[in-house]
């Protein structure tokens, strides 16, 4: 049993202080410069670091049988629909929440296919033919593309951004919304997500700014993060959204207000309550 660590750092004194202390309690091997780690392929330049997971890709076009396959444009179809299926034929309930834990992994590098995944988990209870076929697609637009990842930059900036979005009740099964958002620390992408929202939206707006709400709080959580390190943040961090109701709502305190009370009110009328 192997167990593998990353030592970080900017004081090298330190570092080899707590490589002499591991040493002393575990038998370690120092193999010098990060270069793989648990599937991630790390490369250092003058620009900065770059991350991808190709050996990890081509791994998973060998165990599907999609090394000669015709690479896909685009991870998922656009015009596609995903529902329950339940005429169409069930296929390896195993085989199939394998496949898309691969597939969830691989996210960890390649935030062009989150959407995607995010889509293809959400029937591993009972998976049928087409849902394999929408996760194997995502496996035949990675054979187009298995040099992608995500370069930091060295950037002395520690700035803070995000982007968030919503696929107004996009999800035929719940008519639910997915939300979107990625983050930006210092022009570097740091973390993203597509996730289904946990109610349905009653128009496009609230949909749109409950990820709003979401790319705050991922904000905040960095921000925190930042402050644990020791690195003071006094600016603004920006927030981008390409909705102007959302936005509208998000400088309007009255309508944020009535907002609550209209959520606070489903919620009431759904357990049977009544506000006096």
């Amino acid at each position: 049993m192997t167990d593998d660590i990353i030592v970080s750092g900017d004081d090298k004194k330190e570092q080899q202080v707590l490589n002499e202390c591991l040493a002393r309690e575990f038998e370690i091997k120092t193999l010098g410069r990060l270069k793989y780690f648990l599937g991630i392929e790390v490369a250092h330049s003058k620009k900065g670091i770059f991350i991808s997971q190709q050996k990890y890709i081509t791994d998973l076009l060998k165990e599907t049988g999609k090394t000669a396959c015709r690479p896909a444009s685009t991870p998922v179809d656009p015009n596609i629909k995903l529902g329950s299926a339940e005429e169409d034929i069930v296929v390896d309930k195993e085989m199939y929440q394998r496949l898309v834990g691969r597939l969830i992994y691989l996210s960890h590098t390649r935030p062009d296919i989150a959407f995607a995944v995010s889509l293809v988990s959400q029937f591993m209870h009972q998976p049928k033919e087409a849902h394999l076929q929408a996760a194997l697609r995502i496996v035949q637009y990675l054979k187009g593309t298995p040099g992608r990842g995500i370069l930091f930059k060295r950037n002395k900036s520690v700035s803070l951004e995000a982007y968030t979005d919503a696929d107004y009740a996009g999800l035929v099964v719940d008519r639910r919304s997915t939300t979107g958002y990625c983050t930006f620390l210092g022009g570097n992408l740091v973390t993203w997500k597509s996730k289904k929202q946990s109610v349905v939206a009653r128009s496009s707006a609230e949909a749109e700014f409950r990820a709003m709400a979401q790319g705050i709080c991922e904000l905040l959580w960095l921000k925190i993060i930042l402050e644990d390190l020791k690195i003071r943040w006094d600016e603004s961090m920006r927030l981008y959204c390409d909705n102007k109701s959302a936005i509208s709502i998000a400088h309007n305190r009255c309508s944020m207000i009535k907002l609550s009370i209209s959520r606070l009110t489903d919620t009431l009328s759904r357990k049977n309550w009544t506000v006096a």
